[in-house]
């Protein structure tokens, strides 16, 4: 499929500047476009790259000005990235998409599927299972008894979906995702054994949230595990029992939240953070990468790091410190040398 900038410039609401018939027909890195293909300039650390590009349009912010001569067409926008999401996710959309049932999966005889749904091979449905319309479940998928998922979800192979759990619309889960498991519930005993407790509740997913491949929500000891609306998890998160997430946040790889904890919602937290159980984290609040969180956050919007965590600002103080801190170290031991020595010459 190609498209001309005008077309481009009109279905983004932009202005374009140069050869408005120029085609094209696939996406690219500014970098390593070729003829035929376009592209975006979103972080100026590549501006450069705008004069020597080959690419035929180029997607631009409104209000970035150059000073030299381009040879590809401009299209300006608002934002050059936002822009760029919406138009692949139209390209995507366009595509044509798979549909039918496998008579190499197996689906349960009080399954019920919308209309225009596609299951491929080796896929498990069970009993009672509720599929909405236009879904895509792929090889290898498995939807335990009771499940319920919502239109235009997207399950790529490998993803597990234990009993009970209710999934909502136009959710995607990557490969590996397993929805529903056991949360870590044991309870010792006096032979310093531990007694599983069993996990009777189930995990709730709101519409259009995205779990990145290996991601893991485990089900309610009782209740329901909850990610609201809008959620993004990123690869290999780990969400354990009755956690609440807030809608529209992010969370990125290898972050671990525990059991009952309770995120704000419109959160943005880096990878491998770590949060203890049984807390309460407030809207908006941002935490960096690598940081641990043990107790409640009630400051919304808060900028957090460091483990535990403190605001950004004594955070960046303290880690020139913590850097200094072998100078000092040197530092320290010449005064207690020229101190001993002092010391001797006054016969003390």
């Amino acid at each position: 499929m190609k498209f001309t900038a005008q077309q481009i410039a009109d279905f983004l609401g932009g202005k374009v500047e140069g050869d408005k018939k120029v085609k094209v027909s696939e996406f690219a890195k500014i970098e390593d476009a070729k003829g035929g293909s376009i592209t975006f300039l979103a972080n100026p650390k590549y501006t450069n790259y705008v004069y020597e590009t080959k690419a035929s349009i180029i997607l631009v912010n409104d209000d970035i000005e150059f000073d030299k001569e381009i040879g590809a067409t401009l299209i300006r926008v608002p934002n050059a990235y936002e822009s760029l999401a919406k138009l692949m996710q139209f390209y995507e959309s366009s595509k044509p998409k798979k549909k039918g049932k496998s008579k190499k999966a197996s689906i349960h005889k009080t399954a019920v599927l919308g209309n225009s749904c596609f299951v491929d091979d080796f896929a498990f449905i069970g009993a009672n299972v509720k599929i909405g319309d236009n879904v895509r479940i792929y090889p290898h998928v498995y939807v335990g008894d009771n499940v319920t998922v919502g239109d235009n979800t997207v399950i790529y192979p490998n993803v597990s979906i234990y009993h009970d759990c209710k999934v909502g619309s136009d959710c995607v889960f990557h490969s590996g995702v397993v929805i529903g498991s056991d949360g870590f519930g044991f309870a010792p005993s006096d032979d310093q054994d531990y007694e599983k407790i069993p996990q009777i509740g189930n995990v709730i997913i709101e519409d259009r949230v995205e779990l990145g491949a290996n991601t893991t929500v485990d089900r309610a000891t009782m209740g329901s595990t909850i990610i609201r609306k809008g959620v993004k998890l990123d690869n290999m998160v780990q969400v354990a029992h009755n956690v609440e997430i807030g809608e529209h946040t992010v969370i990125a790889s290898q972050t671990g939240i525990s059991g009952s904890t309770k995120l704000g919602a419109h959160m943005m937290v880096g990878g491998q953070v770590g949060f203890a159980g049984h807390i309460n984290i407030a809207d908006h609040v941002k935490v960096g990468a690598q940081s641990g969180l043990n107790n409640n956050i009630k400051e919304e919007g808060a900028i957090l790091m460091g483990s535990p965590v403190t605001d950004m600002s004594t955070w960046r103080r303290s880690s020139i410190v913590m850097k200094n801190l072998p100078d000092m170290q040197r530092t320290i031991n010449r005064l207690e040398r020229e101190l001993k020595a002092l010391k001797e010459q006054a016969g003390e």
